[in-house]
């Protein structure tokens, strides 16, 4: 019997949640969901009360807070379910973000792709299930909207905008001297010798051209993906689980697929290896590098934090947790090539690389018919359109959008039922693209 089977019905609750923060479905959005309005988490009034209702209570441990609508409470208070790690602002006082809100914004109309209707922006936030965005231009919030549960105050899930920041560090440390793209995977980790990550240079790590086994099919109960998240659930193990018990232990398990360097995939273990050599060549956690490298210097407003395993290593792959405005900081930040309120934080050459981009060739490999054109590069995703535009994707509709052209960054959390960007790409990367146009005329 597949030891990654025999605990599977003990632990199929609450591997399906961390396994919704890790993949990207390419399934496409069910007609039956709820909407934005009758899924309010708000309006549903999960976990109010002391204690709240017994149908209205929510837990980690029988993965009752990961199914839909419950989730979209969920999302904005992960810290209270689950165990986490900080990632320290520091002490110095917040940056200020100027405002200079406007009030054209709701109305700015786009075409949805594949439709031959329009819609606005604002019916635009109910259709992504939007739990708060911000839009910075020219460095000054001028909307700022929340939903649902979350407020000015929250914290919400990145989910994989997570690998973004990781790809961020490496892209820093490469451009500092501190790590060097080319070496080898197991000349950081010794103990990835002999998995299929050994081999694979860091920059193929770092762009996601690994050749690795690592499906993530939800279908198949013995996919790579169950085995990933059963490691790295941080609830005891069934007394007959036999597979690891770690982030790492897993990834040491990773075997070969094909070769290295030759197509993108996206794969979330690339991240997690990615980490791990990081925090070998920094000495610190992923948790530990952000807040000192990135987190602390750029005025952030409230503390991050990321969920971690039982051993206590970061997710890599998915689990940061941030502010909405913080994250809007973070994409400002990486507009003006790294510097932010006058203050460089990450080295010219880092940002330079990520917008640099993947090679077409290879990412058009994996098929993403929504994204033709796009590149993959340091865990960023690149449109290469003609504003230059560039994004951190996480599933379930989290993102950061940035238009160098139109000086625009987007910020967005949300929690559309379907985890997949493919549902609501329609409906999003146009409304972005448009309302950088809007933007633009009105300078």
């Amino acid at each position: 019997m597949d030891t990654r089977s025999r605990p599977r019905a003990a632990l199929l609750a609450t591997l399906l949640p961390l396994l919704a923060i890790t993949a990207a479905l390419a399934a496409e959005p069910a007609p039956t969901y709820p909407d934005a309005d009758a899924s309010d988490p708000a309006k549903l009034g999960w976990m109010v009360g002391s204690p709240p209702p017994p149908d209205r209570i929510l837990r980690f441990d029988d993965g009752s807070y990961f199914r839909f609508p419950a989730m979209r409470w969920s999302v904005s208070n992960f810290r209270q379910l689950m165990p986490t790690v900080n990632v320290s602002r520091g002490l110095a006082a917040p940056t200020p973000l100027p405002r200079a809100m406007r009030d054209d914004i709701d109305d700015v109309v786009f075409q949805p792709l594949g439709s031959n209707r329009t819609m606005t922006w604002q019916d635009s936030l109910k259709a992504n299930y939007t739990d708060g965005i911000v839009v910075l231009h020219k460095g000054r919030i001028v909307y700022e909207r929340y939903f649902g549960v979350l407020g000015p105050q929250g914290q919400h899930g990145a989910m994989s905008v997570t690998k973004s920041f990781i790809g961020t560090l490496a892209a820093m440390l490469a451009a500092d001297g501190t790590l060097d793209p080319s070496r080898k995977v197991a000349e950081y980790v010794p103990e990835l010798a002999t998995s299929a990550f050994g081999d694979a240079t860091v920059r193929q790590l770092m762009d996601m051209t690994t050749g690795i086994r690592f499906s993530e099919d939800y279908a198949d109960p013995n996919a790579d993906v169950w085995a990933h998240a059963a490691a790295g659930n941080p609830l005891p193990k069934p007394k007959d689980y036999a597979g690891p018990r770690s982030y790492y232990e897993f990834l040491q398990t990773v075997r070969p697929e094909g070769r290295h360097g030759t197509a993108f995939h996206y794969r979330t273990a690339n991240t997690d290896a990615l980490g791990w050599v990081l925090a070998r060549a920094s000495g610190k956690t992923v948790a530990q590098l952000l807040s000192d490298r990135i987190w602390s210097r750029l005025g952030a407003e409230q503390d991050a934090y990321m969920t971690v395993d039982s051993t206590g290593t970061p997710f890599a792959g998915g689990g940061l947790n941030t502010g909405l405005r913080d994250l809007a900081r973070f994409g400002e930040m990486i507009r003006n090539n790294g510097v932010f309120n006058g203050r460089r934080i990450l080295p010219a050459a880092a940002v330079a690389d990520i917008r640099r981009g993947g090679d077409p060739a290879d990412f058009a490999q994996a098929g993403y018919t929504l994204l033709a054109g796009w590149t993959y590069r340091d865990m960023w995703w690149i449109t290469h359109n003609a504003h230059g535009a560039f994004a951190a994707r996480g599933v379930h509709g989290q993102a950061i959008y940035i238009d160098p052209k139109a000086e625009m960054v987007i910020a967005r959390f949300a929690s559309h039922p379907v985890a997949s960007n493919a549902a609501n790409d329609p409906t999003s990367l146009p409304a972005y693209h448009a309302l950088a146009l809007h933007l633009m005329k009105s300078r």
